[in-house]
């Protein structure tokens, strides 16, 4: 059998807002504001999850979990997480890798990441060293180094075969 290989990108964005919690990559950060959206708003966990859909041409997230549906508000993005790797698995994907980049000016994030790192892997059922996650920042400039909102990006190699 010939081997399959896919690349997929993901991006997510959230504006930052007061009383929610802030939830990157599964875990709890404490800050004094959180990400705003219909569910946890989770923006690494986003960034991964479309990733993951584009390589294995599935479409969105927006697609699979519309905002705006009552059974996803406040949902965790790592139960999603799971929903896509069970789509993935049934269409004869696996994940080889991920690498994910979060960009915020604050809070600082590097003490979190491998909880991140575990988390997302635990999810996915893949070992920890196929989880990069970085954090960066935009050095006080744009609406990212004003703190009005944090981005992440994210790359996902997937394998099936034919």
């Amino acid at each position: 059998m010939a081997t399959n290989l896919r690349v997929g990108i993901g991006y997510d964005v959230h504006q930052l807002v007061k009383k929610r919690k802030l939830i990157i990559g599964g875990v709890e950060i404490p800050f004094g504001k959180g990400l705003d959206g219909w569910s946890d708003a989770d923006v690494l966990t986003h960034a991964i999850i479309d990733a993951l859909l584009g390589a294995a041409a599935l479409g969105d997230i927006g697609g699979h979990f519309p905002p705006g549906e009552a059974k996803y508000r406040d949902i965790s993005s790592l139960t999603l997480l799971e929903k896509v790797k069970e789509k993935l698995t049934e269409k004869g994907w696996q994940i080889v890798n991920i690498d994910a980049t979060i960009v915020a000016e604050e809070p600082k994030l590097a003490g979190f990441i491998g909880q991140m790192r575990q988390k997302i892997s635990d999810t996915l059922g893949i070992e920890v060293e196929r989880v990069s996650v970085k954090a960066s920042t935009t050095n006080g400039l744009g609406s990212i180094g004003k703190g009005r909102w944090m981005e992440a990006q994210a790359v996902a190699l997937i394998e099936g075969r034919q």
